[in-house]
Parts: C-alpha cells; sequence; structure tokens
C-alpha cells in the first residue's frame, strides 16, 4: 500500500468510528425530542432544539471531515468501502446503549465487514494525480457521468415527489435510496473539493474557476438533502437495520459513480478487480446478516388509554341459509343471536 493511500485508510477508519457513535447519539436525541413534540418522521423539527441531536451532529460532522480528508489521499473505492466499519460501531453501540439486541450472527456479520473491508484496502487501485480542478471538471461532463447524473436527479424526485408521501413510513428504501443516490454525487463533489483545497493549500490557487464553486453548491445541495432524509429514515426505523442498507447502497452507487468519473480501475489486472468485487460481496453479506438478525422496533402506541371497541360477530337466518355479520355497535331487529365475541 502506498503512503497516501495510508493515509487515505487511517482517516477512514477514524471517520468510522466517529460517524457510527453519532448514528446512536442522533438516535437518542431524536428519542428524546419526539416525547415532546413532532417526530421528525412525520415533518417534525424539534430535534433542533434537543442537545443531544446537536452532539451527535457535532460528531458526524468530525467523522465527515475526516472522510472529506480520506477522500484527498485515497480513491473513493478504497475509503467508501471502509464506512463499513462505522455498521461495527453504531450496532455495537445500539446493543449497549439502545437495547437493539446485537445476537451471535450479527457478530459474525461484524466480523465478515472486517475482512471483506481489509480484502479491499490490499487490492486497491492507485489513484492517478490531477493538477487543478479544471481536470476534474472535465471528468465530470463526460457523456457518460453527465448521464449518470442526470438518472440520479430523475430518481430522486420520483422518490422524492411521489414514493416518500406514500410509501416512505412502510418501505425503508425510499428514505436511504435518496440518502444512497444523492450521497454518489456528495462524494465526487467533495473530493473534487478536497483536491481542489490541497492544490490551493500547495500554492496552486482553485479558488479562482468557476467549477469550484459549482462543486461546492453541489455538494451542499446534496449533503443537506441527506441530512433530512437519513433524520426521517433513523426516526421511523431500527437504527441497526439503517446503517447496513445505507451502507450498502450508498457504497454501491458511489464505487460506480467513482468507477465512471475517474475510471478507478483503469489499468487494474483481472484479479485484483476480482478481489476487490469478492471484498465487496463479503462486506455486503456481513451487513445483509446484521440486517436479518436484527429486531424491529416496537410499534408506537399514542394513546394508551383508548378503550377497546368491542366488535359483534351475529349469525343470522335468512331464507333457510345462516349467515355472518359484523357489527360495533347496532343489534340486528330479526337475527338469531348464536355468539358474540369481544376482540381488539
Amino acid at each position: 500500500m502506498s503512503s497516501s493511500n495510508l493515509k487515505g485508510f487511517i482517516l477512514a477508519v477514524v471517520s468510522s468510528a466517529f460517524i457510527g457513535s453519532s448514528f446512536i447519539i442522533k438516535k437518542k436525541g431524536l428519542r428524546r425530542a419526539g416525547v415532546n413534540g413532532p417526530r421528525a418522521s412525520s415533518g417534525g423539527y424539534g430535534y433542533l432544539l434537543e442537545p443531544l441531536w446537536w452532539i451527535g451532529m457535532v460528531t458526524m460532522v468530525v467523522g465527515e471531515i475526516a472522510n472529506f480528508v480520506a477522500y484527498v489521499y485515497a480513491p473513493a473505492v478504497l475509503v467508501t468501502p471502509l464506512g463499513a466499519l462505522s455498521i461495527i460501531v453504531s450496532a455495537v453501540l445500539a446493543h449497549f446503549l439502545l437495547k437493539e439486541k446485537l445476537q451471535k450472527m450479527g457478530m459474525l456479520g461484524c466480523l465478515l465487514c472486517v475482512v471483506g473491508s481489509t480484502m479491499i484496502v490490499l487490492h486497491a487501485p492507485e489513484e492517478e494525480s490531477l493538477s487543478s480542478v479544471q481536470e476534474i471538471w472535465d471528468l465530470a461532463i463526460q457523456p457518460a457521468f453527465l448521464l449518470y447524473t442526470a438518472s440520479v436527479i430523475a430518481v430522486t424526485l420520483v422518490l422524492i415527489l411521489y414514493c416518500s408521501p406514500r410509501y416512505g413510513q412502510t418501505n425503508i428504501l425510499i428514505y436511504i435510496g435518496i440518502c444512497s443516490v444523492i450521497g454518489s454525487l456528495t462524494v465526487m463533489s467533495i473530493k473534487a473539493i478536497g483536491i481542489a483545497i490541497k492544490l490551493t493549500i500547495e500554492g496552486t490557487n482553485q479558488i479562482v474557476y468557476f467549477q469550484t464553486w459549482i462543486f461546492a453548491m453541489v455538494a451542499v445541495t446534496c449533503i443537506i438533502t441527506q441530512l433530512n432524509y437519513l433524520n426521517m429514515a433513523l426516526d421511523t426505523f431500527n437504527t441497526a437495520i439503517v446503517s447496513p442498507i445505507y451502507y450498502a447502497m450508498f457504497t454501491s452507487f458511489t464505487i460506480l459513480a467513482s468507477a465512471i468519473m475517474f475510471k478507478d480501475y483503469s489499468g487494474q489486472s483481472a484479479s485484483s478487480i476480482a478481489s476487490e468485487l469478492c471484498g465487496f460481496i463479503t462486506v455486503l453479506s456481513g451487513t445483509a446478516i446484521l440486517h436479518s438478525t436484527r429486531e424491529p422496533d416496537p410499534p408506537l402506541i399514542t394513546d394508551l388509554y383508548t378503550p377497546l371497541s368491542p366488535k359483534v360477530s351475529w349469525y343470522i337466518q335468512s331464507n333457510g341459509e345462516w349467515k355472518q355479520k359484523e357489527d360495533e355497535g347496532s343489534t340486528p331487529n330479526f337475527i338469531t343471536v348464536l355468539r358474540q365475541d369481544y376482540f381488539k
């Protein structure tokens, strides 16, 4: 592993530790905020007044900054899959702090994530050095990447405008899908900004180029969108389910975007590419096991004092035949009552 990739690896590990912790801290903050007002999943923003949620945000920002710098030194196909380590941190902390039980198969899932990440690190490609933000812009306006960007925007609009209002509360893939596809553009923009800052510090000013500011605006827009729908996902579904699914989808789309834009796999041998794919599949297997072994959140009870309404099952005789009718209050005038059941 080159010194550049090693720096990226260390920063990615630090980032995963902070980001994994932030999931748990923010979840506890969202729970507290939900007690005193509308939940985030219902469009409430009371969590903005909750100090614990802000602590989680600060923790996530620190992790994202470390992740940001990691992308400057190493390719996305190395840095992004290492996010699996944040799943392990999140699952372990959820077990102790949120009482979301981590079973033995879940521990196996964590182990698979570590093994898969190691395989990816050992076979990660070396990234070509870029001398200006204009070179990155030329990569971003390739027809293939423009087609990918247009597809991401179209899918995101469909998910936000049509799917989210109808299925967001019941289908976990809606909120996480929005975060993941948008996240792939976030990573590409952040990588461009990071390289621009690095070159500026080294003496080649990149701030004067309009491309730098376009990348910055895209990054800010995508990050705000991601945070909003990630909060909704965390408040609606179990943390140990959100984390691995988000990781799997986000990593897949990011690797795809990076392969299209930066041509990461160009010049690599078939065996190295195969090893990286096997490592990624191993990581996905680990996240799938974590997902399948976690217990879902208990349903929210909105009113403990609402009386149960009894239902009455009536058997009536009509034209010589017995038929069943259910009612909640009124009693038919001309029937023979055979049985009366009370149930929820």
